[in-house]
């Protein structure tokens, strides 16, 4: 069996014929039914490992469900139903409790693994889903079970996918991040589910193993400099005795070299002679007429100047040069905000903005990397270098205008709502910036363009600016603002300020992206999304305050 066929055998034959063994559908089956937080396990490349050492990996898998996966469910209030020979399922009443138990398994697996070769490490897949299930003394039955498995045959190794059912019950109950992967079509299930990959704290992830790397190399360094001592130290008495022996035999040899074996016992206990370097712009000449007859040069082994002149031969890193984004400043003034299209774009009410700069293009995935490379951002993005970073969520976005701020010393921070909405709407009033009709290619949207494209946008500024010399204020990527998302404007500030309160747990975008339709990228539209979810569309431009 690959590591991609999700659930060992054992418990796929369990789950293919839920429907045809049980009566779980009709209505007077009098099967007793219950909503459960399902958490289906498997281990990756369970047959691999088996072929590589069948009893040690048996072995080392019980192990770890006797200390790990069986006392992690019971910590957290769930219920072990059974195990499967490389998978396993529980149940839980909470849906928080089944996540926190997923996180906590791949974590400890992490710890686990750095004492085994990379070739040997159990990983495991975690998958979990909210149903209606029928639970029996030692089984499950239902969609929902089959859900769960399929999530978890998408993930990753150490990874733990969870559906759009569990993430409504947890998306502000667990301190971690989400990523959402959108609507996807299962194996024997009608409906698409929305799935959703957790993003635990990757301190708490990589913890344990930076402490057992820490202490390897602090060992290793003790092992190198206690040979590079003994090296050393044998060389030192190999050239003394070696000095002696030839004192001994030159005093039984040739009385007449009285004088030379003196300057030559002077040359060995001199304390500067174990260098064969001369003082620093001193003539040669001068250096030869304050030597000794006939001196004999100390000779240094190549071992001893070797730990000298390596570190001069080890190329240095050097880092990527930062290139600010380019800027647009824009001068201050009024503007009436919002529209009558939509509930949450009303009241149109008048707003006066302070000068301000902002970014030229949507931020690129060339600038994020150097935040990435960095270590300021939470990871690193593919794709063309000018192509406009997506699947970034608000606290992302947040903590590349602080690393931005703090690397240039200058104020970058993301705009204010009233500020994109100004700074895209380009001096207008119209439904566009460009009027109030749609136009071909003018923004990238699925019916902007003659050709419409279901692929991200390989460049920002691929179609041309607004009369503010902005490009991309309306399709390309969702765009992140300062602001938490209210319902409409209703008490919104008039002054350009970001409308703000503490523990706010969705946040405004604007500008809609290259999967909206035309409605989207009016300069008036917005949405909002969750804070610490990341979602492929979505970007974000820099503010600057002047």
């Amino acid at each position: 069996m690959s590591t991609s066929e999700g659930m060992g055998s054992a418990m796929r034959g369990d789950i293919r014929d839920i429907n045809s063994s049980k009566n779980a559908g009709t209505p007077d089956s009098g099967v007793p039914r219950r909503l459960a937080a399902i958490v289906a396990g498997d281990i990756a490349g369970y047959s691999r490992l088996m072929q590589f050492d069948e009893e040690g990996t048996h072995a080392r898998v019980k192990r770890l469900e006797r200390e790990l996966v069986e006392p992690t469910i019971r910590e957290h209030h769930g219920r072990l139903i059974k195990t499967t020979g490389d998978g396993f399922i529980a149940i839980f009443d909470s849906p928080v409790e089944a996540v926190r138990c997923g996180i906590v398994i791949q974590q400890n697996m992490i710890g686990r693994n750095t004492t085994q070769a990379k070739a040997q490490w159990i990983e495991y897949r975690i998958g979990i889903n909210l149903g209606d299930v029928i639970i029996e003394t030692d089984d499950v039955f239902g969609d929902g079970v089959n859900v769960a498995a399929r999530l978890e045959g998408l993930a990753d190794p150490g990874e733990v996918f969870i559906s759009g059912g569990i993430y409504e019950q947890i998306k502000h109950k667990i301190v971690c991040g989400y990523e959402s992967l959108g609507d996807r079509k299962v194996k024997n299930i009608t409906d698409p589910v929305r799935v959703y990959r957790v993003l635990p704290d990757p301190s708490a992830f990589k913890r344990r193993r930076t402490q057992r790397q820490s202490l390897t190399v602090v060992s290793f360094s003790l092992v190198v400099l206690a040979l590079a001592g003994g090296v050393l130290w044998y060389l030192t008495m190999q050239t003394r005795s070696t000095g002696a022996r030839t004192t001994s035999t030159s005093t039984h040899t040739d009385p007449r070299a009285d004088s030379s074996r003196a300057a030559k016992s002077a040359v060995a206990k001199a304390p500067d002679t174990t260098t064969p370097s001369a003082p620093v712009g001193e003539p040669a000449a001068q250096q030869q007429a304050k030597a000794p007859a006939a001196p004999i040069a100390p000779i240094v082994p190549p071992a001893a100047v070797a730990p000298a002149i390596a570190p001069a031969q080890v190329p240095q890193p050097v880092a990527p040069p930062l290139r600010e984004p380019e800027m647009v400043p824009l001068p201050g003034g009024s503007f009436a905000m919002g529209s009558n299209e939509d509930a949450s774009e009303k009241p149109v009410h008048q707003v006066t903005v302070k000068r301000f700069a902002i970014g030229k293009y949507p931020i690129s995935i060339r600038e994020w990397n150097l935040c990435a490379a960095a270590k300021a951002c939470g990871f690193t993005a593919t794709g063309p270098d000018d192509a406009p970073v997506g699947n970034v969520s608000w606290s992302d976005a947040k903590r590349f205008a602080a690393w931005l701020a703090e690397t240039t010393g200058k104020p970058y921070r993301l705009p204010t709502e009233a500020e994109w909405e100004y700074a895209a709407r380009g001096g207008t009033q119209t439904r566009y910036w460009w009027g109030d009709q749609l136009q071909p290619d003018v923004a990238s949207c699925k019916n902007c363009t003659q050709v419409a494209s279901t692929d991200p946008p390989n460049r920002v500024g691929s179609f041309k600016p607004n009369p503010f010399g902005l490009h991309d204020m309306g399709g390309t990527v969702d765009q992140w603002v300062e602001d938490c998302f209210h319902k409409n404007y209703q008490g919104a500030p008039i002054d350009g300020s970001a409308w703000v309160e503490d523990g706010c747990t969705s946040h405004v975008l604007r500008s809609g992206s290259w999967r909206n339709d035309a409605r989207y990228v009016r300069p008036s539209n917005r949405d909002g999304y969750d804070t610490h979810v990341r979602y492929p569309t979505h970007g974000f431009r820099i503010a600057l305050t002047l």
